[in-house]
């Protein structure tokens, strides 16, 4: 199939470089410009999409803030992203122009090591994040530095492509190709459905999603949040119980109860972990996939004893995990609960920072692409 070089909907010639909303200087998270960027060599396994929307993630807020440390400037964030294929190599096959597409929190992998090879790409050793990553020499010799999705295209390796279902409107379909994914990874591979009792811990982006995937999937969910408030929400969204853990001694009537805890919120400090470590059965796991800015001090072999109990986490989720999600997602009808926001500068900085401060009920997705970047 020849390369497209026009877009389909108006015939002009195809840029060189793309356009987006970019932050300049770490710490300066607010502060976005709308500039042009120029993407990696186009090759014959590369997909280019038109954006049409792209969800909010707090990884975006944790890269511009510094939390996760340093990163290269000026970058455009965004890895939740929906669109249509308006270019395609020659070598794609699963991809044709005008398809509706997404990408998610990875744009590349190299599809011959290890993990690759046994669907554990997200694994890959080599692979390109959407935005803040370099590509390999081998892929691009200018090592172009990969960009996300608050801008008007992104270039994307086929493979790292997922046709969105019909059924699934895009602003919804966008979180979760990160959020959604991101928990649905290891909810099927701990085996939660049913007969499992798990527990989720906070309702937020993340939680929210874990919450109607494992309930969808036939497991016993408890929610244990520090907002109370949350619990009609935690019960209309599939959760059987609520446990506030704002509550003294919370814990303690839930010892030994827990097949497997998928944490979503930042409650690693060592004195806390321990209440939720002791819920748990013997020789079952807390998962964590809340990513904080800290590590955890004073953590050592002993607190795994008392119940024979680990800790671990997991990165995104595979293209086979991806298809599949999707899949479950239209057949069940399990939509997030998204609040749309216009993409501008304005817009981006308004997002991020109630982000920031957990100001969000439960996703944010940036529309109106259109007038944004012209159609």
């Amino acid at each position: 199939m020849p390369l497209l070089d026009t877009f389909i909907s108006n015939k002009m010639p195809y840029p060189d470089e793309f356009e987006g909303f970019m932050i300049n200087e770490i710490g300066k998270y607010t502060e976005f410009k709308k500039q042009t960027f120029k993407p990696k060599k186009f090759g014959d396994h590369n997909v280019d999409i038109k954006i049409e929307c792209c969800g909010v993630c707090g990884s975006d807020v944790h890269t511009i803030t510094g939390g996760w440390g340093d990163a290269p400037m000026p970058i455009c964030v965004g890895h939740e992203i929906v669109g249509k294929a308006v270019k395609v190599g020659s070598q794609v096959k699963d991809v044709k122009v005008g398809d509706r597409v997404g990408v998610g929190a990875q744009v590349w992998s190299c599809l011959k090591c290890g993990p690759c090879k046994s669907n554990n790409d997200n694994y890959c050793p080599n692979k390109v994040d959407t935005y803040g990553a370099p590509y390999p020499k081998e892929e691009d010799p200018d090592e172009t530095i990969a960009q996300g999705g608050y801008a008007s295209h992104i270039r994307a390796q086929d493979f790292m492509v997922f046709p969105i279902p019909e059924s699934i409107p895009s602003h919804l379909a966008a979180p979760m190709l990160c959020a959604g994914l991101t928990v649905w990874n290891p909810l099927v591979r701990n085996n939660t459905g049913s007969g499992k009792h798990i527990a989720v811990v906070g309702l937020g982006g993340l939680g929210h999603f874990a919450v109607m995937f494992a309930a969808a999937l036939g497991a016993e969910v408890t929610v244990i949040s520090h907002s109370p408030n949350k619990k009609d929400d935690a019960l209309k969204l599939g959760a059987k119980h609520f446990v506030s853990s704002t509550n003294k001694d919370w814990a303690k009537p839930l010892a030994f109860t827990f097949d497997f805890i998928l944490s979503t919120a930042d409650v690693l400090d060592m004195e806390v972990l321990q209440d939720y470590l002791s819920t748990l059965k013997v020789d079952c796991k807390f998962h964590s996939v809340g990513l904080p800015d800290k590590s955890i001090d004073g953590l050592n072999p002993q607190h795994f004893m008392s119940n024979g109990c680990s800790i671990g986490s997991s990165h995104i989720g595979s293209r086979k995990e991806c298809l599949e999600m999707l899949k479950f997602a239209s057949e069940k009808k399990l939509y997030p609960r998204v609040e749309t926001v216009p993409i501008s500068e304005k817009g981006c900085a308004e997002v991020v920072e109630r982000v920031n401060k957990n100001k969000v009920h439960y996703r944010f997705t940036l529309v109106d692409y259109d007038k944004a970047f012209g159609a």
